[in-house]
């Protein structure tokens, strides 16, 4: 990058911090780290990365796209979640080697990992998921404040007419 004739401060990190990480930046989005994480990754501020979005779109559509691609991953795991799912779980276990391996490494591998056991098993559906699911999907009829509308008057039918001030500020002071 060249620098203008005239201008002063700091070079633009954008070019050999950011940019050439844009990759790592789509993991990291779809990893769920945020942007203040994803700047301590790069070396720049907050603020300078704040710049570099509003000058450089490819930075801009890596983050919405590949934090758009994380929401799903949530999203869908949130359904799974609230509907219940079936998987199969697998135990692995370590064995002896009946002659021991030498690696390329030169280390010499004694044990190995072998599947014993595979099992089907059912996730059942989470409650608390589909309340929220629905409180949010769906405010309308599930959200926890419920909108009453009163129409008609409300009438005291209490005649305090014959009472003195007295016998009033004795009855606004009572505990009854």
């Amino acid at each position: 990058m060249k620098e203008l004739p005239g201008k002063r401060g700091r070079k633009n990190k954008y070019y050999t911090h950011v940019q050439p990480r844009l990759e790592e930046i789509a993991y990291w989005c779809r990893d769920g780290l945020t942007e203040e994480e994803i700047c301590k990754r790069l070396g720049v501020s907050l603020t300078s990365f704040a710049e570099y979005k509003k000058q450089f779109p490819e930075l801009t559509d890596t983050l919405k796209t590949n934090r758009e691609i994380a929401d799903y991953r949530v999203e869908n795991s949130l359904y799974l979640r609230a509907l219940g799912y079936e998987y199969e779980e697998e135990t692995w276990e370590e064995y002896e080697l009946d002659q021991p391996l030498l690696k390329d490494d030169g280390t010499i591998q004694r044990t190995e990992l072998r599947l014993t056991k595979k099992v089907k098993k059912k996730q059942a559906p989470d409650v608390t998921a589909q309340i929220f699911w629905l409180k949010n999907r769906r405010p309308d009829k599930w959200r926890d404040k419920q909108d009453v509308e009163h129409s008609g008057t409300v009438k005291n039918e209490i005649d305090l007419s014959g009472l003195s001030i007295e016998e009033l500020r004795k009855l606004a002071n009572s505990d009854e």
